[in-house]
């Protein structure tokens, strides 16, 4: 799951960016209001983890423009302020829970844990063919075997199986998987497909993990998989103007 932490005290961000990447989230952690909303106009994450201290825009501002973003994703406001009337702000303007520091990181991701569940948008489940991966649990399955996953195997096949019949480049999954930007060349993508495709027992040319040629990989949508005949690659969605910037 992505996870956007909006957090000025750094050490106490990089603590909860630490826990939540060890439950297998890909957590972006930003230190003031400007950014959060910005990084959440990017990633649209799955749950926002919110502190009200923040400069350049406090995190009741904050609060209010995610929320008329995107009104069914959860927040979770994390806030030092004993004032009731604060509280009673946040949850009538959008937040999903809310914690009084000094707080338990268990106890945290416990709420996170169950606001993902309440959540009717959050996509806990993905499927491709007889391929189901549990998102809230971190777990993998094919045709009723689990699948042992490291957390970056199982952050590369969740990206891939969230753009599911679209070819995503390898730049792109670079950035998403492993927040590396391609300023030298580099293989670990094509290394860490390779591992996922032995787990899967999917070799080369896949059914489950595709190649396109000289762009990156994707995974078939369902009518793609069904059907037995050669499948097209679909092509890298392209930006505005026309060009494909993600292609390599």
């Amino acid at each position: 799951m992505r996870v956007l932490i909006a957090e000025d005290d750094q050490a106490l961000g990089r603590f909860l960016s630490r826990g939540l990447e060890a439950d297998g989230h890909h957590a972006r952690l930003v230190f003031d209001g400007g950014a959060a909303v910005q990084a959440f106009h990017e990633d649209r994450p799955d749950l926002t983890i919110l502190d009200l201290n923040m400069p350049v825009k406090d995190g009741e501002q904050v609060l209010g423009e995610i929320h008329n973003l995107e009104p069914d994703l959860p927040v979770l406001v994390l806030t030092g302020r004993q004032e009731v009337d604060t509280r009673v702000r946040c949850l009538d303007h959008g937040a999903d829970d809310m914690m009084l520091k000094p707080f338990s990181l268990h106890e945290l991701r416990a709420r996170c844990r169950a606001l993902l569940r309440r959540k009717r948008e959050a996509r806990l489940h993905l499927r491709a063919g007889d391929l189901e991966l549990d998102r809230l649990d971190h777990s993998a399955r094919r045709g009723g075997t689990t699948i042992d996953l490291t957390n970056k195997e199982f952050a590369l096949l969740e990206h891939l199986m969230l753009n599911r019949g679209q070819c995503v480049s390898r730049v792109e999954l670079l950035e998403a998987v492993w927040d590396l930007e391609p300023i030298q060349t580099t293989n670990i993508v094509d290394v860490y497909v390779n591992y996922l495709r032995r787990k899967l027992k999917d070799p080369p040319p896949g059914k489950l993990i595709r190649t396109s040629r000289g762009q990156g990989y994707f995974v078939p949508s369902e009518g793609s998989m069904a059907s037995h005949g050669t499948v097209l690659p679909p092509p890298i969605p392209t930006a505005p103007g026309g060009s494909a910037g993600n292609a390599v």
